[in-house]
């Protein structure tokens, strides 16, 4: 299968034409990313869903994450990549449905599969209010081990580190696709490494417009 091509970008987001994803990530290649964070409101309570990254991931696996992510093919724009949602967490929504909280640039460094990455994304970070049970989900077994959700402000008093854990519940995709429910004790220490403040800046953004 042809490996997957990005649009690249200098630092100042000027194009600077499209790569492979092995290479823009061997070379460092600025590329854009989508984020979306699926919110609902329970009477005066706000919570928020995040997902747990496969065991099977090259990157950062089993561990805490956006609600549903991923990278823009070349070609693509923001509107297209509302597909996540669907392919991830079997959830269909509109574009003009996000909200634009903010954008971000992240550099993370690693190896995946033993060879070392440079992961330079220029991220446009949106929230969508969802209703949905979170047995409705239907999980993508290849990307998602499972999505939890948790109170907003206990979430944001997390990562403001006013807070060691938190119980989240949710639910959970075996390999053969059965969903079942599922509770977590949920730390700071398992999210995925991002900028500092990312966590804590989008929970106040969710507080703010959700």
């Amino acid at each position: 299968m042809a490996e997957e091509l990005f649009d690249i970008y200098d630092e100042q987001l000027n194009p600077l034409g499209t790569a492979p994803r092995s290479e823009a990530h061997a070379q460092g290649y600025w590329h854009r990313t989508f984020h979306c964070w699926l919110t609902r409101r329970e009477g005066n309570r706000r919570y928020v869903r995040f997902q747990l990254r496969q065991s099977g991931k090259d990157t950062f696996p089993g561990h805490y994450d956006i609600t549903a992510a991923g990278h823009l093919s070349a070609g693509e724009t923001m509107r297209d990549a509302v597909r996540e949602l669907k392919e991830e967490l079997g959830v269909s929504v509109r574009f003009e449905d996000l909200i634009l909280l903010k954008q971000v640039q992240e550099e993370k460094t690693g190896t995946a599969n033993g060879i070392p990455f440079i992961d330079r994304e220029f991220s446009d970070v949106f929230g969508c209010v969802c209703d949905l049970p979170l047995s409705a989900l239907t999980l993508q077994v290849e990307e998602v081990a499972g999505i939890y959700e948790a109170d907003l402000e206990q979430l944001l008093a997390l990562f403001d580190g006013m807070l060691p854990e938190l119980t989240a519940h949710g639910i959970e995709v075996r390999p053969d696709g059965v969903q079942s429910a599922s509770e977590r004790i949920v730390r700071s220490s398992q999210f995925v490494p991002r900028d500092a403040g990312y966590f804590a800046e989008v929970m106040r953004a969710l507080r703010a417009c959700t």
